[in-house]
């Protein structure tokens, strides 16, 4: 209820009103049963806006961090993402990483529509970087398609680090749904598994148009961050 009253009623109006948003192959998400809305992920605000213009309700997984914050500051923010429907996750890896798969796969066997981003974060220069293969495990295993969805602009409207977004258009293109049930009960195989995210990442940079480096986008923040120190 309130993640309707939200989305429909209070911030939803006032944000498509401002940002103007222009979509592409809305029908191309199917109007029921589990689904993957498979990602670019170029700003915080990607979150916010795929969920706006979908019809149905979208739940995504976050990083539990978002979840945890003390103060006013933390209780805000644990309102927000909880106003839009994000779950927590930790990203720690081992028994973390599996939970959150078990996590992803409750919502998508309850017939949900889960948002996902395969680079695994954000872009840290609005490129698109290798997928993770934590999405094709996801997809084989619950079995449903997979909705390649590509952000255009948002890194514009608000760029990693600002608080405050700018306003201004924002696009999203919907591609149609890849249907990988060629690989059923192969979702142990690594290499099927990459295969899978390959085929993802190559229709998300058909869609975006943005350039493709062929490294994860977690080693260039690292990398980054070790010089700046």
């Amino acid at each position: 209820m309130f993640y309707w009253f939200m989305k429909n009623i209070v911030a939803g109006p006032i944000l498509l009103g401002l940002f103007r948003p222009w979509v592409i192959g809305l029908d191309n998400i199917p109007k029921e049963g589990g689904v993957v809305l498979a990602s670019n992920h170029l700003s915080f605000i990607d979150s916010v806006f795929l969920p706006l213009v979908v019809p149905r309700r979208v739940v995504f997984l976050a990083k539990s961090e978002y979840f945890t914050g003390t103060g006013l500051k933390g209780w805000a923010t644990r309102q927000f993402f909880k106003a839009t429907g994000q779950l927590p996750i930790d990203r720690s890896g081992g028994k973390a990483s599996e939970d959150s798969l078990n996590t992803g796969l409750a919502v998508l066997n309850g017939g949900g529509a889960l948002g996902i981003y395969p680079e695994g974060t954000r872009s840290p220069d609005a490129r698109m970087y290798r997928g993770r293969t934590g999405v094709a495990r996801m997809v084989l295993e619950a079995g449903v398609p997979v909705v390649p969805v590509a952000m255009i602009d948002t890194e514009k409207a608000m760029p990693t680090g600002t608080r405050i977004p700018k306003v201004r258009r924002i696009g999203i293109v919907i591609g149609e749904p890849l249907d990988f049930s060629r690989f059923e009960g192969m979702e142990g195989d690594r290499f099927v598994l990459r295969s899978v995210t390959d085929e993802l990442m190559y229709e998300l940079r058909r869609l975006s148009t943005q350039e493709y480096v062929d490294v994860y986008a977690t080693s260039v923040k690292e990398k980054r961050a070790s010089l700046s120190r």
